[in-house]
């Protein structure tokens, strides 16, 4: 009787990953993109899969970090209270910190303004066997910027250079930037965690409520608020002109947010499971070395028994 091929990972968790990808094929518009969208999950079920991606996600990285070849990016970006810094959290917990480094990019500081608008962001890239996460990311330069030109004042740009093109031009510029890592072995996955106004509205009563999350709470939340339609403009325009095949966006519905960590820690198992991961083997110099060395240890251990006796 014939075995049926077992199915890759990447087949079982396709229905949480195919569906929120966009790799620049086709139409995109970001309205057309469910915010409450659950799949066939329950929070049950979903927290199953959450489980099992973690402890997978604990083995790839192991390989990752020992095999020292690949790297992975991940970028975050989302409107406040999306659940990002949660997500984070969730995906990753286990994870072994040696190996994961997580980079907050906030304001520039006076020497981030006085070098170009990527450097940044190039210098907290990965290593090689290890996973970076940038919460926020080089995609503030053309969303933040662009919604408030005051700060695109502050970067000490030449006049010249500050023309109608430089949203394109910084597009391309990022996507150029994005190809180059790919091609070095850096792999790169982005997610904009899609909000509804709504849900943003009731976890800003919450973390109101909430004393423990009072400090998460900013009165420039409300200013950029205010900025909705703006912001979810801008974030349509991103995703249309900076996704490629091989760096595809993950526009992930984030209303549920064990749905949206359910999407995320998919994508990420998916894209590891495709590098074909391996602990390396040591060569035959080395197995050889290996025998003198088991037999001396063993010898060792023989003579501190006599001697005991």
């Amino acid at each position: 009787m014939n075995k049926k091929p077992s199915r890759s990972l990447a087949q079982e968790l396709d229905r949480y990953i195919t569906p929120f990808r966009y790799d620049g094929s086709g139409k995109f518009h970001l309205k057309a993109h469910k915010t409450n969208e659950k799949g066939d999950l329950d929070k049950e079920k979903a927290q199953e899969i959450l489980d099992a991606n973690k402890k997978r996600l604990v083995e790839f990285q192991e390989k990752l970090y020992a095999q020292d070849r690949w790297s992975l990016l991940i970028v975050f970006q989302a409107m406040d209270a999306a659940g990002k810094d949660s997500a984070i959290k969730a995906i990753f917990e286990g994870i072994n910190p040696q190996g994961c480094d997580v980079h907050a990019f906030k304001a520039p500081s006076s020497k981030e303004l006085d070098h170009d608008f990527l450097w940044r962001h190039v210098t907290a890239l990965p290593e090689r066997g290890h996973i970076g996460i940038f919460n926020r990311s080089h995609y503030e330069e053309c969303l933040v910027t662009r919604v408030h030109p005051e700060i695109l004042a502050k970067e000490k740009l030449p006049q010249k250079l500050v023309t109608k093109n430089i949203w394109k031009e910084r597009f391309e510029d990022i996507s150029a930037f994005e190809r180059y890592l790919s091609r070095n072995g850096t792999v790169v996955l982005k997610f904009f965690l899609n909000l509804s106004k709504d849900e943003q509205r009731q976890r800003f009563l919450d973390r109101l409520e909430d004393p423990a999350k009072q400090w998460k709470f900013s009165m420039d939340d409300i200013k950029e608020r205010a900025l909705w339609p703006r912001y979810q403009a801008v974030y349509q325009d991103i995703v249309r002109h900076t996704a490629t095949s091989h760096a595809p966006w993950y526009v992930v519905p984030a209303d549920h947010k064990w749905f949206a960590r359910v999407v995320i820690g998919s994508v990420i198992n998916a894209a590891l499971e495709k590098l074909d991961l391996r602990f390396p083997r040591a060569d035959k110099a080395s197995l050889e070395e290996f025998k003198e060395v088991r037999k001396a240890l063993e010898k060792e251990g023989t003579g501190g028994k006599k001697q005991a006796k």
